[in-house]
């Protein structure tokens, strides 16, 4: 695609965005077709096509087949989430990163795991315990579990001198994932890694990462006592 083109699809995200934005087309209206809207702009009709696309993954728009594009009714607001760098993330706080490797092995994965991405128990995966800290206190607890066949690169990789959580945000490819946030209380390891009481209240995070249709990752992190997560709308 063309300097020119680009420009063209961005300019008319743009404009539609401000007609709803301004209600010049109301919540429900259906919006003009492509062919018309690409006579009003002086473009291909594949411009239209894309800017609208590009309105529709922002939720402001619905599009049917055959039934045309109407303004949404209820908008969608989507949250971007990206998976962070732990070392970035600490020395950003302003405390020194470093971390301790508890756990490295190819062994066979746990049926919780194998479930979870649909891969055989036959099959060992990576198994890398480590203990992030800031400063000299405990940070973070990641358990993570990777598929050495999605990526066997991995295999090679010396996490003294890089962790597991930053190779595989520079190494690994993924598509898609999904990410649940909860309250727990800390289990005994937990407690004892982190410094803090058994139950002690503290953030987990499970996560799995996919490319394709195949796992790449999972991994549950648990975080210190009075650990806070940020991010924008």
């Amino acid at each position: 695609m063309t300097l020119s083109e680009i420009n063209s699809w961005q300019t008319i995200k743009a404009e539609v965005m401000r007609r709803i934005v301004e209600r010049v087309w109301l919540p429900g209206d259906q919006i003009p077709n492509e062919v018309d809207l690409a006579e009003e702009f002086g473009c291909a009709r594949a411009t239209v096509n894309r800017a609208l696309r590009e309105v529709a993954e922002a939720g402001l728009v619905e599009r049917r087949r055959k039934a045309g594009t109407r303004v949404a009714l209820n908008p969608t607001r989507k949250a971007t989430l990206e998976i962070p760098i732990t070392r970035l993330e600490v020395e950003q706080r302003g405390w020194r990163w470093r971390h301790v490797i508890l756990e490295r092995e190819e062994t066979l994965p746990p049926a919780v795991v194998t479930t979870r991405l649909g891969l055989s128990d036959k099959i060992p995966m990576l198994h890398v315990r480590t203990l992030h800290y800031a400063d000299n206190s405990p940070f973070l607890y990641e358990d993570r579990w990777v598929n050495i066949s999605a990526i066997e690169a991995i295999r090679s990789v010396n996490f003294q001198s890089i962790d597991a959580n930053e190779w595989l945000v520079q190494n690994a490819p993924f598509t898609r994932g999904d990410i649940t946030f909860s309250a727990a209380n800390a289990t005994e390891l937990e407690a004892e890694l982190l410094e803090a009481k058994k139950g002690a209240a503290i953030f987990v995070i499970d996560r799995t990462t996919w490319n394709g249709d195949i796992p790449v990752t999972l991994v549950r992190l648990a975080y210190a006592p009075g650990y806070r997560v940020h991010t924008e709308l």
